[in-house]
């Protein structure tokens, strides 16, 4: 079946003006009064409306267009149409629909009937703007009674008998007919009762204008059976295409015969759109949105709750990140040969952080994009804090809670990708490549500027809020990862405590609106204690974020039980030894603990410490491979005799010496493993401290986000661009004089071709005259233009002269001139 697809250059729509077509046109339009083509649109259009077209469509610099037919025909390519049809609203989009399957060119009365069938008021009424929004685009083109939809949009858009429309309509009789033969044509024709013709052209038209005239059409659809009327009700909304076997029921042969099917492929038929468009009462959706879905509040909560609990969402995050980075000081997860994270080392993550994969993964990734880790670089690569962490943890907690913020709202890293496959069936990893989604910042402010326009203290229905972000930017293609995104960031911001009980808090205003939410955060946030509760079961209570030197030094003594609104810590054999290896004596702990306990010190407290200190560092190791040392040469005999030490190749060299084939950290693991409590020791026989800060990434910067597509320009290079284009503009539409040498060209748009005797000449000339001439030009870098310049100096191999077209005074070098050509006399 043909689709009678349009066929011919892409840039003619640019250049060549269209036949008038319009009824009463044959005379011609007067000059100026409808656009011939989209470059003459685009060039009736002031500054600002150009440069309203180029930051909404911003591919269309990349770059700068010398002139408009340049840009309109960028403007119709293929990548950068599909770009601005993704970034229209649902409304603009069914209008853009609409046009494609209307009459090209289409008049605006037409249009109104596709989509509202003469009775949708609300699309009425939205259809301007719509259609304002078409033209800003420079998707739509033309007065209101020629209106026409750029041929590459309406090759998108368009019924194909391989892409539906979203119409849901099919070809039109022309295009369902092309490959049929001219007596099936006649039959047809005899069959609804015309008159048989001369051709099947007028054959088609005849048959084309049954279709589109309502009472005929009405008459001739009364007559057919009731099952047929059934056939065609499945058909009607789409898809258009049914099947069909060699013998037809009776009621698909009574619409075959007479056109209102016809057949596509050996085994289907297709409803034509003319009949379509008849039985719709002439619309082309079944269902408009010409009004934006509202987003109303849910649910009311007062804006001190929801400030309340987003900060202790906000003070649990800036706990998580900082346990997180902290544990990967020492010995951080290696990086895979691909890049990321392992799975293995993901569920250590979580179980250390008491939560789920995918919300470690989140973690995991937000650290990483405020730059509080990443690889180190080494040959044996592993993750580890930077030392933009260490800084990052002096700060107050309200400017902690800030800079992870402001890196997670323009993110383009997506942690919920982490576990799915791409599309080589590799799966994500967390911290690994692949993960950036271009989409993710806008989506993620947008979410929170629907949040912000409800009252404060207002949640919606996150069922309404993606309803409204699909109307937005509705989904062409089968990927819904917009709507995947705002799931994501609706849960992404409660945890992160930019969001209170679904509703917006007050620093996640601020941040939206690009201010510190430091300030306004701050008074949210409990203010760091500096006790703790010791109990009589080997813990202490926080009952409340720690003062900074206390916390770090409880961390080393203590382990973390529980978290909460306070923060139980569990006091071990283990723990204890933790605190001695890196440095603490016993009698440090006992005043560290009476210092900061608001309760006496527990006495098991007190003989844990004492016990654990008085084993601690009976035993030495060192490095020999390694050996063992100790004043008891009964106690190295008890570990000799040890089954449990036959791993570490142990012998004795002295009455107080043992020397192991094992290294030294392994030996250490080894005897604690046996229940001793062992202490490193340096060349010189001294204690070796172990540092909480050992391992430090070198100065690594936060990834930066990949942006989708273009970034915006600002004012100054738009109007940079627009003095540019309109420069380029008035070289190439400037008449020139005819070439008196064959060599000159006089093809608009083209550069023009004479020798370098020639060029010199009609420079110098000009220089002497004062007149203007029209020059080609090629730039260092290969690129070309057109100039009107007046030369007022020829000399050293260069021409010197006042420039029309960028409006200042330039210097060319000769041999860079492709041709010159006078400009007629009215020109300049």
């Amino acid at each position: 079946m043909g689709t009678g697809r349009l066929t011919g250059r892409r840039d003619q729509e640019a250049t060549v003006p269209e036949a008038s077509t319009a009824a009463g046109s044959a005379g011609g339009s007067p000059a100026g009064s409808s656009p011939r083509s989209l470059a003459e649109a685009l060039r009736a259009r002031d500054d600002a409306a150009l440069a309203a077209l180029l930051r909404a469509r911003p591919d269309l610099l990349g770059p700068v267009p010398g002139d408009v037919t340049q840009l309109a025909t960028r403007a119709g390519t293929r990548a950068s149409v599909v770009r601005a049809l993704d970034r229209l609203d649902r409304f603009a989009l069914q209008t853009a629909e609409a046009l494609a399957v209307a009459p090209d060119p289409c008049p605006y009365p037409v249009l109104e009937g596709l989509l509202t069938g003469g009775e949708d008021e609300r699309a009425r009424a939205a259809l301007p703007d719509a259609l304002a929004t078409l033209r800003d685009q420079a998707l739509v083109w033309g007065d209101e009674d020629r209106l026409r939809l750029v041929r590459t949009a309406r090759e998108l858009l368009a019924p194909a008998a391989s892409r539906p429309s979203p119409t849901g309509l099919g070809p039109t009789v022309a295009e369902a007919t092309s490959g049929m033969s001219p007596t099936r044509v006649q039959e047809i024709v005899a069959a609804v009762g015309l008159p048989a013709t001369h051709d099947p052209v007028s054959a088609v038209a005849a048959l084309t204008g049954l279709f589109t005239d309502p009472e005929r059409m009405s008459a001739l659809l009364d007559e057919a059976p009731a099952e047929a009327h059934q056939v065609l009700g499945r058909l009607v909304w789409g898809p258009p295409y049914g099947e069909v076997t060699p013998n037809p029921t009776p009621p698909v042969r009574w619409l075959r015969d007479r056109g209102l099917l016809l057949p596509a492929t050996a085994r289907t038929v297709v409803l034509p759109r003319e009949v379509a468009l008849h039985l719709r009462g002439g619309l082309a959706h079944r269902d408009t949105a010409p009004v934006a879905p509202p987003v109303p509040a849910a649910r009311e909560h007062r804006p001190q709750l929801v400030d309340a609990n987003a900060a202790g969402q906000a003070l649990a995050a800036l706990g998580t990140v900082e346990e997180l980075v902290k544990s990967w000081e020492h010995a951080g997860p290696p990086v895979l040969r691909a890049g990321g994270l392992s799975v293995r080392d993901l569920k250590r993550a979580a179980a250390l952080l008491d939560t789920t994969e995918p919300q470690a993964a989140f973690w995991i990734e937000l650290a990483y994009a405020a730059g509080l880790l990443a690889s180190d670089g080494e040959a044996d690569e592993r993750y580890a804090p930077t030392p933009a962490f260490d800084d990052w943890v002096e700060l107050p907690p309200a400017e902690r809670w800030s800079r992870l913020a402001a890196a997670w709202l323009p993110a383009t890293r997506t942690a919920p990708l982490v576990g799915e496959q791409d599309t080589k069936g590799r799966t994500l990893s967390a911290l690994g490549p692949e993960l950036d989604r271009s989409a993710a910042p806008e989506v993620r402010r947008r979410v929170l500027e629907l949040l912000a326009e409800l009252p404060e203290g207002g949640s919606p229905d996150p069922e309404t809020l993606l309803g409204r972000l699909a109307w937005e930017r509705p989904v062409r293609g089968a990927s819904d990862l917009r709507a995947r995104l705002a799931h994501w960031v609706l849960a992404e911001a409660e945890v992160l405590g930019v969001t209170g009980r679904g509703a917006l808090s007050g620093p996640g205003r601020a941040l939206l609106e690009h201010r510190d939410p430091a300030p306004l955060l701050a008074p949210l946030l409990p203010e760091p204690v500096d006790h703790v509760l010791l109990q009589a079961d080997l813990t202490a209570v926080a009952p409340g974020p720690l003062r900074r030197p206390l916390g770090d030094t409880l961390a080393v003594l203590a382990d973390v039980e529980s978290k909460g609104g306070a923060t139980v810590y569990r006091f071990t054999p283990g723990s204890v030894r933790r605190a001695l290896d890196a440095g603490h004596a016993a009698a440090d702990l006992h005043a560290f603990l009476k210092e900061h306990s608001r309760t006496p010190v527990p006495q098991p407290l007190a003989y844990l410490i004492d016990d654990v200190a008085r084993r601690h560092g009976h035993l030495r190791v060192g490095a020999a491979s390694s050996y063992v040392r100790c004043d008891d040469d009964a106690m190295l005999g008890e570990i000799l005799a040890d089954k449990r030490s036959a791993g570490l190749g142990l012998r004795r060299l002295a009455p107080t010496v043992l020397a192991a084939q094992a290294e030294p950290t392994v030996l250490l693991e080894g005897l604690r493993a046996m229940g001793y409590a062992p202490a490193a020791e340096s060349r010189t026989g001294d204690v070796l401290v172990a540092r909480a800060d050992a391992h430090r990434t070198p100065a690594r910067s936060a990834p930066v986000p990949v942006p989708e597509g273009p970034p915006v320009p600002d004012a100054t290079l738009l109007a940079a661009a627009v003095r540019a284009i309109r420069a380029g503009d008035v070289a190439a539409t400037a008449v020139r004089k005819e070439p008196a040498a064959a060599s000159a060209t006089g093809v608009p748009g083209e550069l023009p071709r004479t020798s370098a005797a020639e060029t010199l000449a009609t420079v110098q000339a000009a220089a002497l005259t004062g007149s203007a001439v029209w020059i080609g030009y090629v730039n260092a870098e290969g690129a070309a233009s057109q100039r009107v310049i007046a030369p007022v100096r020829v000399e050293g191999g260069f021409v010197t002269g006042y420039d029309h077209t960028a409006d200042e005074v330039r210097t060319y070098a000769l041999h860079r001139i492709t041709g010159v050509a006078e400009l007629a006399d009215d020109q300049v």
